[in-house]
């Protein structure tokens, strides 16, 4: 962060540095708002922080579990009879019933095991069948997210009818897998470009056909299960939804409109309040402060300021937990995180936001929503933590990647070492430097101001400096060149994960709108 963007942002109390990353050290458990949360959200008030409010043995906590994808099978087929003296079957091996039969329990068979390999919440319902437009376009309107088609044979009517525009398709044929699939030879002229050389079935692009490999029917699956958790999800933003520099004034409204998220307006002020009675309440006030001695108490953590600090972390993690359960979402961002939470909460947020996201929350600082979609989508693509950076100028196929924010759990099991120091350019409250694993393969996004591209990468973690800059810092090496991705960097934040998950995003954005730049 460059100090004029620092100087701008501490005047408009909007944000531009670093704070925030995961872990809850008591790993307690996700319960208290689950199927019954809607009727009793309501009683959820400030009294919950109260002096007088129970002691926190069961502490308030929302339900993290992705929702499920809901993915529909049918094969599509149509026996022909013969006809003599001219040709009367198409391509394709299902010619009889029994061939049918056969079909089915061999399609069945696959699915259990691809489901039994998914990493992700996901159901395949049972396998239907679908002979012609008026079964398909009634199979089309069930409920389910995806429509899992295997075009075995049938006209291409009866293809189109089974395509739902208001929903996801993707089509499986087979080659050598089992008896050859007819539209294996016209799935692109006839379907997708309908005997002309311009793509027309709407929602329906190459990318949306597979051949015979179910691992690649399973990423699609994973791309789509993350874009159904990330549309319409509700996000508590303290003190007002934001974007960094001039290109992300617009970033709230682009949020909304392309990815359907609510953003949950909640004041400094009420913050305020809440910190103040969440402080009159000792039993709680005792808790955390248990709870700040088992963190630091962990392997891998040592102490490198107040623990004070730490303490009240803990406690604005739980007025933080509060809030997200009232408002029923597992995602909180803060503005003003250079400036305004300090004197609110007397500590930093880089801590809570580290608690959080250890604990399977999405918790971001500084509000910037030109980069927390692409965050929200790559952690429900991936089931990880992610890391919300500070890029610095690629050379020599490295870049560095900073902010006081980062996930100490980033593989969603491990604990990664962390030294907890003051947060960098306040030199004040509790912040991570997380000592992320060397040789590690990550995911990189650049999302665009404008909301029409992003930029990805893979690449490796080379190193952990300890920089004057913001307190979680690595060093990455990637392979793609380097002049192209100096060319195109967009926006300004950046976001990480473990693991390379860039078809998946890909996908899943192509899915939204956006274009996508692989470097």
């Amino acid at each position: 962060m460059d100090a004029y963007s620092n100087h701008q942002d501490h005047c408009r109390q909007s944000q531009c540095g670093c704070c925030g990353s995961r872990l809850c050290s008591s790993q307690v458990s996700r319960r208290g708002f689950l199927a019954g949360m809607g009727a009793t959200a309501g009683a959820l008030t400030l009294s919950a922080l109260s002096a007088t409010a129970a002691t926190p043995r069961d502490p308030v906590r929302f339900d993290t579990t992705r929702r499920t994808l809901r993915v529909q099978p049918v094969l599509v087929y149509s026996l022909a009879k013969r006809r003599e003296g001219t040709s009367w079957r198409g391509w394709g091996g299902l010619h009889t019933e029994k061939d049918v039969s056969n079909e089915k329990q061999r399609i069945s068979r696959e699915l259990t095991d691809m489901k039994q390999k998914a990493d992700f919440p996901v159901e395949v319902l049972p396998l239907l069948t679908a002979r012609n437009p008026a079964e398909a376009s009634k199979l089309a309107k069930r409920n389910h997210d995806v429509l899992l088609m295997y075009a075995a044979s049938g006209w291409v009517d009866t293809l189109e009818a089974l395509t739902n525009p208001d929903k996801w398709t993707i089509v499986f044929l087979r080659h050598r897998s089992g008896p050859v699939y007819l539209w294996y030879e016209i799935i692109s002229n006839r379907y997708l470009r309908k005997t002309v050389d311009e793509y027309g079935q709407p929602g329906m692009t190459t990318k949306d056909v597979v051949v015979d490999r179910y691992d690649e029917v399973l990423w699609r699956l994973r791309a789509l299960g993350g874009l159904k958790n990330t549309l319409k999800k509700k996000v508590v933003c303290i003190g007002g939804a934001s974007g960094w520099g001039v290109g992300g004034r617009k970033a709230p409204k682009l949020t909304q409109d392309i990815f359907g998220m609510e953003l949950i307006n909640v004041g400094y002020k009420e913050l305020g309040q809440r910190i103040a009675l969440a402080h009159e309440n000792k039993a709680l006030m005792n808790w955390c402060e248990d709870e700040a001695k088992k963190y630091l108490a962990q392997d891998g953590v040592t102490l490198h300021t107040e623990k004070a600090f730490v303490a009240k972390c803990f406690l604005l993690t739980e007025v933080f937990h509060t809030i997200m359960a009232e408002h029923q979402t597992d995602a909180i961002t803060i503005n003003a995180c250079m400036g305004t939470i300090m004197n609110v909460s007397k500590t930093t947020a880089c801590l809570p936001l580290s608690l959080l996201n250890d604990a399977g929350y999405m918790a971001f600082c500084e509000s910037d929503f030109v980069v927390i979609p692409s965050g929200i989508l790559l952690r429900n693509i991936s089931g990880m933590p992610v890391f919300l950076n500070d890029p610095t100028y690629a050379h020599d196929h490295i870049v560095t990647l900073a902010h006081c924010t980062a996930p100490r759990r980033m593989d969603g099991r491990n604990l990664e070492p962390a030294k907890i120091l003051t947060h960098f350019e306040s030199d004040w409250g509790a912040s991570p430097k997380v000592e992320m694993k060397l040789g590690q393969k990550v995911t990189v996004i650049d999302p665009d101001f404008n909301f029409k591209k992003w930029v990805g990468f893979e690449a490796e973690i080379i190193d952990n400096p300890f920089l004057d800059i913001c307190r979680s810092q690595i060093d990455v090496q990637f392979k793609g060149d380097t002049d192209q991705l100096n060319e195109e960097t967009k926006g300004f934040h950046w976001m990480l994960s473990y693991g390379n998950y860039l078809k998946e995003t890909e996908y899943a954005i192509r899915k939204a709108g956006l274009d996508w730049i692989e470097v």
